[in-house]
């Protein structure tokens, strides 16, 4: 389907320049003088190169058929991480790249939704926050209490985040997915 470039959203998957892109920020510009343009940064979804594109208002740009697929994170396989359709029992197996950041928050069993452009996972949607144990971080010491102090935690998906002094080795804790900051102890 063709569409416009005012068209355009962060989190489209496009076709531009005959490769599939997901488009990772948007931004509309009305100079003063001269017609008005669309500045893009478009993600690979083969290799994940970021390109910086501007492009003119209006012109015509071809939009990628995504279909939305819940995927089950069975385990991982060498470099790839493979993956069962909830609904088929298919499992695929998925270059890191194509999961990026998303590998920080996802563990063995989790359900999360990709999506894909015929055969191939084009992105991850992941829920606004995850709960992970703590598997790793220093005591708190007393006098570090001062202004919300922070330490490093790593989780049980290896990602360290910075949680407060009174978080300790087997809490599970709260992390916001977009940002990667915690947010709250979890029960």
């Amino acid at each position: 389907m063709v569409i416009s470039s005012n068209e355009v959203r962060p989190g489209m998957a496009i076709v531009y320049e005959g490769v599939l892109y997901e488009v990772t920020d948007y931004q509309h510009v009305k100079p003063g003088k001269g017609g008005a343009f669309v500045r893009l940064k478009l993600k690979s979804v083969k290799d994940g190169r970021v390109l910086d594109r501007t492009v003119n208002a209006g012109e015509k740009m071809q939009d990628a058929e995504i279909e939305p697929h819940d995927m089950q994170y069975l385990y991982k396989d060498g470099e790839n991480y493979v993956f069962m359709n909830a609904e088929t029992y298919e499992q695929r197996h998925i270059a890191p790249v194509v999961l990026g950041d998303a590998l920080n928050y996802i563990k063995e069993n989790d359900t999360i939704t990709m999506n894909f452009h015929g055969e191939d996972p084009v992105s991850i949607r992941l829920p606004s926050n995850v709960v992970l144990l703590v598997v790793d971080t220093p005591p708190a010491v007393r006098g570090d209490t001062v202004n919300n102090a922070m330490k490093a935690a790593k989780t049980e998906t290896g990602f360290v985040v910075q949680v407060p002094m009174f978080v300790e080795t087997g809490t599970k804790v709260k992390i916001d997915t977009r940002t990667g900051k915690y947010l709250e102890r979890a029960q």
